[in-house]
Order: structure tokens, then C-alpha cells, then sequence
């Protein structure tokens, strides 16, 4: 599994060239796995620049799947090519409904993942799937 061994997942769909994606089991070490092999992917593309801001990103975002789906939760990278520069980042779960960003007091200890994924990324969105949504966002990548 191409150095993934003792980490809970569900299944590599695919590591090589410009794509990499896995699915992850609805459990709360997910969240610390998902970030694990995103840094890891993405050292491996020599996008070592970009790897704490995306594992911190993802962690969100698996977080928010895990508190609200019950089913695999799916990571997926997409490599820039070309001239575009850009990190394309999903995060998908079998729930259909769409995350709502909300503005959490300052008291509050959960609430302020999406606006972190607002604020970092250069674009960020949702999409209906098959069977749930994908919640995604651009990084640029450095020069």
C-alpha cells in the first residue's frame, strides 16, 4: 500500500501520476491518517511547500464528514499540470447535504472549518455525488 501499513484505510484507489485517492473508514483516526498520506502524496510530488496548509485543510473537512456521515469517507488529490498551478483538494461523504459555513463565537470549539477553507484556498465549493457530496478547494501552488 505503498507505505500506508498499520493505517486504517478502506482502499487506495490510486497513488500514481497526477491523481491520488483513498477512501477511509467513518472512524476518528481517519482524520489523522488522511493527513498522513496527504502530506506523504504530496512530498512525493515535490509540493512539500503546500503539505502542512493541505493536511490541516483536509483535517477539517474529514472532521466534518466524520461528525456528520456514517459511510467511507473518500480523499482525493489532483496533481497541477501544465499552466495552471493549481492544487485541486476533494473531500467526499455519502451524506447528501451540503456543509454550512457558519460564524462561530469565540467560545466555541468547533464551527470555524470552513471558514479556515474559505480563507486559505484560492476557490472552495460543493457538488452533489452519486451518493452523498464532495466538498473541494484549490491551493495555488508556489512559483
Amino acid at each position: 500500500m505503498g507505505g500506508l501499513a498499520g493505517w486504517e484505510v478502506i482502499g487506495v484507489i490510486d497513488t500514481e501520476g497526477d491523481c491520488a485517492e483513498w477512501t477511509f473508514p467513518a472512524e476518528p483516526d481517519a482524520v489523522r491518517t488522511a493527513r498522513q498520506a496527504v502530506r506523504r502524496r504530496l512530498r512525493d510530488w515535490d509540493l512539500d511547500s503546500l503539505a502542512d496548509l493541505t493536511a490541516l485543510l483536509v483535517s477539517e473537512l474529514v472532521t466534518n464528514a466524520l461528525r456528520h456521515a456514517t459511510g467511507p469517507i473518500g480523499v482525493r488529490l489532483v496533481r497541477p499540470s501544465g499552466l495552471d498551478g493549481v492544487l485541486l483538494v476533494e473531500v467526499s461523504d455519502p451524506l447528501p447535504d451540503p456543509p454550512r459555513e457558519r460564524a462561530a463565537r469565540p467560545e466555541d470549539e468547533s464551527g470555524r472549518g470552513l471558514q479556515l477553507v474559505a480563507s486559505a484556498s484560492r476557490r472552495w465549493g460543493t457538488r452533489p455525488g452519486g451518493a452523498g457530496k464532495t466538498v473541494w478547494f484549490e491551493l495555488a501552488v508556489p512559483e
